[in-house]
């Protein structure tokens, strides 16, 4: 039901956006050859506020901790809405970003001890780093929704081996309005995620994630741990080694570019859609398998992890992340 409402919210909003021009042209910098409307993330932002009174009534999700999670997801949606309308300094949305996630962390674990107050300053950073990669990854049509999609499954399917079914439901419930938003994103897309959708997606998925590895327990012990840092592995290494070339070389980390591994990618090998099918044989084959092992403890969360990343690290690197020295390729549909 939630994906269908999605589905016909996304057409509204697109609607909406050619109406009032809210369109992304396409310049140097993008990755994509054809003007398109913005700001669809707002239909899965509906979506949610929608589904989740449902499992409320249900007694299928915990209404203190969506209590503290609904807050920041709208702060965090609304400066993404403002900024597909008028731009919004980077500053502004970051004061806004850490202030959001300052108070989810502090509903999620209240600090009370020196050892709680440590990993809610670790887990803020983050999170906001988090929100803010997958913004960075919000590049080429349907990359992010489909990572969305395939977070959910794997937050989910975590959230039912640990004995958490409301969550896993929760999870479930965002990964369906996500799809009913793909078949308007999926490439040429018809409707970008824009700022509203990418930070909105940040924020919720990385929320879902944390209140899975419970804050309260030595982290390093447990298998959740290990896993949750598996499953956005695709994302963490393109966007973590990008940056971190780029800063490295003298680059301003906020500027719009497109040397990410994914973007070379899709030139490299003639469009959008290979690269997001690769993606997410990747996530579905490789990754949510090696998770799932975690978890049911057939093997040891620091190998997994190595398992998960070290490929990962040394495609990103093959495929030029980060580095605008190199040679650059026509940009295909």
């Amino acid at each position: 039901m939630s994906a269908f409402v999605v589905v016909v919210l996304t057409g509204l909003v697109r609607h909406y956006a050619l109406t009032r021009n809210i369109i992304d042209i396409p310049g140097q910098r993008s990755s994509h050859a054809i003007p398109t409307p913005r700001g669809g993330g707002v239909a899965i932002l509906a979506g949610l506020f929608l589904g989740l009174p449902g499992l409320v009534w249900q007694g299928s999700a915990d209404v203190a901790w969506l209590r503290w999670l609904l807050p920041p997801a709208f702060a965090v949606a609304a400066i993404g809405w403002w900024d597909d309308h008028h731009h919004v300094p980077a500053r502004w949305r970051l004061l806004v970003h850490f202030s959001a996630v300052i108070w989810l962390v502090a509903g999620l674990a209240p600090p009370s001890s020196l050892l709680s107050w440590g990993q809610g300053l670790v887990a803020v950073v983050a999170l906001v780093w988090f929100l803010n990669l997958y913004n960075f990854m919000d590049g080429i049509d349907a990359l992010a929704a489909s990572e969305a999609v395939f977070l959910c499954c794997g937050i989910g399917l975590l959230g039912l081996l640990s004995g958490a079914p409301e969550l896993a439901l929760v999870a479930f419930l965002v990964g369906f309005c996500v799809g009913g938003f793909l078949p308007w994103n999926a490439p040429p897309a018809r409707l970008f995620l824009g700022d509203v959708g990418s930070g909105l997606l940040g924020l919720v998925l990385g929320a879902l994630l944390l209140r899975e590895l419970d804050l309260g327990v030595p982290l390093f012990g447990q298998s959740l741990f290990w896993a949750c840092l598996i499953l956005p592995a695709v994302f963490a290494t393109d966007a973590s080694l990008t940056l971190a070339r780029r800063v490295l070389a003298g680059k301003p980390p906020h500027v719009a570019h497109r040397s990410h591994a994914y973007q070379y990618a899709s030139r490299r090998f003639g469009g959008h859609r290979p690269v997001v099918v690769a993606v997410l044989v990747i996530n579905f084959v490789w990754l949510l398998p090696l998770a799932a092992a975690v978890q049911l403890q057939w093997l040891t969360g620091p190998v997994a992890l190595a398992l998960a990343y070290v490929p990962l690290l040394v495609l990103a690197w093959l495929l030029k992340a980060g580095n605008e020295a190199a040679q650059e390729m026509p940009e295909a549909p």
